[in-house]
């Protein structure tokens, strides 16, 4: 190969680019360079030939097909182009299916379904000829002012490794190659902003960022990495070796595909200011490990002259090479033989839809509900269907599916997929019911002209339901998604005044939040003495807050309360269901809901200086607690048994007797908890070991029996390397991180144990027995 042919291999060319700006500063990146020229020595990627406007499928399968048997018949080496989409809610091409976003696979905790949804989403995309998907996001959550939450897992980092991997696995199963994104530390930065530094220290990275990334590497096989825009104690990791090279690939055996986050090569020069040209930014990028630029050429082929003249060892541009020929190979396409493409292809079949909303169903977590629900669906009552979300099918969804990201640049094209919004779901599951609407205000702006319409609605009607939340949208169109950070926790515009106007005609309401974010909603739940579990045994006295200073009994604006993060195409009818009772709620929060903006950022994976305490009058507790979630059933956890003590480096055993104690049948997630009593370093007052979903009729119980290696309590220790160490240890479960239904102790015993690759990094969980209890 020539200089010239390699370095075509390290590059993409992004077809279809134009004014919409779908990527950070893609205006301001826009090439000039022709496509014909492009690809006269080959091409590495073709970008988002599917998921930049909207085009149909069918035709641009056969245009891909064509374009395919070109490069091999047309360029020298002959060797055809990945082709890699956005794929994190599901294609984001028109007329595909979208799912629930990454928040409400957190909120469901179920790995197998999470997997279901990769493999169809890999089964279309490979039937469109597409080899790489730029998804899982295993960012963990760590500030939610920061735009990009909906599109984040969880704020614990073993259910966004269980849930990430599970992805991996079925996409990568279908055929397609996942990619990892954002390799790391890009959810850390400061104060929520996107593209800010982060300052965190290698602990919180050992322990806290890089867990999910190790699980999917080291468990799941992924294939591709992408690197994270963040500078990390003022060193960018498109940069840094040590990340992507050292850590990646030496210690943890990544053998695929590093490829670039959009501009992130030429990112080095103008936004870190790290290299003087393109030229040194390229260099630094593919001696730090990123094998392939994207979108387009932006800064590689500055390669081909430094190459030439001895600026740079050659050998770094052969490493890449290599990698890019060895994923084109497993992926098939060396051998390809590119025939006539699909003449019909249904991207949004009854299993997507299926499948997208079972997905739904199981994220859908109520928050309170003081028994007004589940309505009847035989109910003849007046039903007020109110809120700026109650009729917008665009907040099903968020920021990267294709109606938000794409669509929303050529107003007047239609979805191409079915959009039930809430308010068509409520018809269908209510059809008795005397349903009457207004939207009361926008999702953004100060419009109040509406509020008056929905209050006369809701004071005379039998109850409100108040559909309030996010608009997602990406840099600066919409409330929520990339580069959409926030410095309030307040729901977006007057929604909130709506919600006390509606409260104040007093017709119940019940509140469903569609976002793409926890908010601050306090004011509209029952008062409650918040985080209990957290300070249990710590001797340190409680300080007020303003929960503890409510009255007994006190409620908010909401008789209940419905969470739904961006629940996808069929989100509009499994809300409906759940309140219509032909659903039982069963998820759980997959981040803590938040007091107030100035709390952030916060973690329930907080050391005890961390929490509440009466040497600080400033409260991070948050309203809702990590794992929380309500049902129309009860469960009892009771008679935990964990093995007295355990060598450092092995597996413990904890069953617990789950009930289901209510008179519906009802899905449990059973969630086991640990704590360092003490430890070399301070260690959270919290930590989910293992989780299980436990479906149960009434009166049925079941013994759930978690395997759990100590290498979950694993902690880098003050020599900076990761180790189990003896001690006592607290182990609970509980319907969330701050409650404690049954308790035992475990004793970690013997010598120090340093992990190692080897080692297991996963709990399991095994239904023991069920039966019925008369």
């Amino acid at each position: 190969m020539t200089i010239e042919e390699k370095v075509a291999q390290l590059v993409g060319y992004w077809v279809d680019q134009g004014d919409e700006v779908v990527a950070p500063m893609a205006g301001e990146m826009r090439t000039s360079t022709r496509y014909a020229e492009a690809t006269a020595h080959g091409l590495g990627h073709l970008t988002r030939v599917y998921g930049t406007r909207p085009v149909d499928p069918v035709e641009r399968a056969q245009w891909l097909h064509g374009e395919q048997r070109r490069l091999t018949t047309e360029t020298r080496l002959g060797i055809p182009a990945i082709v890699h989409e956005e794929c994190l809610t599901g294609l984001a091409a028109w007329k595909a299916a979208t799912f629930p976003t990454p928040l409400a696979w957190g909120a469901s905790f179920d790995e197998a379904l999470v997997e279901e949804m990769a493999a169809a989403i890999g089964g279309s995309m490979r039937e469109l000829g597409i080899h790489q998907g730029l998804a899982p996001v295993l960012d963990v959550i760590r500030d939610p002012r920061w735009g990009r939450v909906d599109e984040c897992i969880s704020e614990d980092p073993y259910v966004v490794g269980m849930l990430g991997s599970a992805y991996v696995r079925g996409l990568q199963g279908a055929g397609v190659h996942a990619t990892l994104k954002h390799f790391v530390g890009y959810s850390a930065s400061r104060a929520g902003r996107n593209h800010a530094p982060v300052s965190a220290g290698a602990r919180e990275l050992a322990d806290v960022l890089l867990p999910p990334f190790e699980m999917a590497v080291r468990d799941a096989g992924v294939r591709s990495v992408m690197n994270s825009y963040a500078e990390i104690d003022g060193m960018p990791v498109a940069a840094t070796p040590d990340y992507l090279q050292t850590l990646l690939r030496e210690v943890w055996g990544f053998d695929g595909v590093v490829v670039s986050d959009y501009f992130a090569v030429a990112f080095l020069m103008t936004m870190h200011r790290v290299a003087e040209d393109r030229a040194r930014a390229a260099s630094l990028a593919i001696a730090a490990g990123i094998d392939v630029e994207l979108p387009g050429a932006d800064a590689y082929p500055e390669l081909v002259a430094l190459a030439a003249a001895g600026g740079m060892d050659a050998a770094l541009v052969d490493r890449a090479v290599a990698r890019v020929l060895t994923q084109k190979e497993d992926l098939g396409l060396l051998d390809a033989v590119f025939e006539a493409a699909p003449e019909t292809i249904d991207l949004d079949t009854p299993e997507h839809r299926r499948i997208a909303r079972e997905l739904a169903e199981e994220s859908l977590v109520l928050l309170s509900n003081d028994g007004i629900l589940p309505l009847a669906a035989g109910t003849t009552a007046r039903v007020a269907v109110l809120g700026p979300n109650a009729d917008s099918a665009e907040a099903l969804m968020g920021c990267y599916s294709f109606v938000n990201h794409v669509l929303a640049h050529h107003p007047g094209t239609p979805a191409g997929i079915e959009l039930p919004t809430v308010l068509d779901g409520l018809r269908a599951n209510l059809p008795h019911a005397g349903i009457t609407h207004a939207a009361g205000c926008d999702a953004e702006g100060a419009d109040r002209s509406g509020i008056a319409d929905a209050v006369a609605l809701a004071a005379d009607a039998d109850v409100a339901i108040v559909v309030v939340g996010d608009r997602a949208g990406v840099f600066g169109r919409g409330t929520v998604g990339e580069g959409n950070d926030v410095e309030s926790l307040e729901l977006p515009g007057v929604q909130r005044e709506l919600v006390e106007a509606v409260a104040a005609t007093g017709t119940p309401v019940v509140l469903v939040l569609l976002t793409g974010r926890p908010y601050a909603i306090e004011w509209a739940l029952p008062a409650r003495a918040t985080d209990p579990g957290t300070r249990a045994g710590l001797g340190i006295p409680d300080a007020p807050s303003d929960a503890d200073a409510a009255a007994p009994g006190a409620t908010g604006a909401a008789a209940a309360a419905l969470q739904a993060f961006f629940p996808g195409e069929e989100g509009g009818i499994a809300i409906a269901r759940v309140l219509s009772g032909a659903v039982v709620p069963s998820g759980r929060l997959p981040v803590s809901l938040p007091r107030s903006a100035g709390a952030q950022p916060y973690s329930y994976l907080h050391p005890v200086l961390g929490g509440r305490s009466d040497i600080t009058s400033a409260d991070p507790t948050p309203t809702l607690p990590f794992g929380h979630g309500l049902s129309y059933t009860t469960f009892a956890h009771e008679e935990l048994l964990v093995d007295g003590e355990v060598a450092a480096g092995a597996s413990f055993t904890a069953r617990v007797r789950v009930r289901n104690t209510g008179e519906r049948a009802g899905t449990d997630v059973v969630q086991l908890y640990g704590r360092d009593l003490f430890a070399s370093v301070t260690r959270p007052v919290a930590q989910l070991l293992a989780f299980a979903r436990v479906t149960l009729e009434p009166g049925e119980e079941t013994l759930v029996r978690f395997e759990v290696p100590t290498q979950r309590l694993a902690f880098t220790g003050v020599h900076g390397r990761r180790i189990v160490e003896a001690g006592a240890v607290e182990v609970w479960v509980g319907p969330s991180c701050a409650e404690r239904d049954a308790e035992a102790l475990l004793d970690i015993t013997g010598a120090e144990h340093v992990v190692a690759p080897e080692d297991p990094r996963v709990a399991r969980a095994v239904i023991e027995a069920s039966a019925r209890v008369e």
